[in-house]
């Protein structure tokens, strides 16, 4: 039985830096291409398979994209064509990671109760402010439909 210790009779005990090497060597992956051996192998297959890799990235991004000011996913799509490119780009493998950890740190800084207190007063400011300026058109101005129901 093999427990993990190199000591008869020993027991393995998972440590935090252990842990935290795993962590630092999944991160620290080689950068770079992802193909397969045999298509790295051959110059042209392996420039054709970039420029595949690079087309259908860049149609997810484009889709991304478009989906911003439509409805859809757009953030989502457009990291999913980013970690296209990043199993190929080293560039992409490098903005997804920048990106991973700023988003990280933007959610450790969110659940923040000084931050939460503060993004709720300012929520709140905002939307009496806009109430406010709603109330002052609608007094001014009037609510006028652009058609009209009551003459027909």
């Amino acid at each position: 039985m093999n427990t993990g210790s190199n000591e008869p009779g020993g027991v393995a005990v998972a440590s935090d830096e252990a842990e935290e090497m795993r962590d630092r060597a999944r991160d620290e992956r080689g950068l770079g291409s992802r193909a397969p051996e045999f298509i790295k192998a051959r110059r042209a297959l392996h420039l054709s398979w970039q420029v595949g890799v690079f087309v259908v990235g860049l149609a997810v991004v484009a889709a991304g994209i478009v989906m911003l000011p439509l409805p859809g996913p757009g953030w989502v799509v457009i990291f999913g064509g980013m970690a296209i490119w990043a199993t190929e780009f080293v560039w992409a493998q490098l903005v997804l990671r920048w990106t991973k950890r700023k988003v990280t740190e933007a959610a450790q800084r969110a659940l923040d109760p000084k931050v939460r207190r503060r993004n709720i007063i300012l929520t709140s400011v905002g939307l009496v402010v806009v109430g406010v300026l709603a109330g002052i058109y609608l007094w001014k101005f009037g609510f006028v439909m652009p058609w009209k129901i009551g003459g027909q």
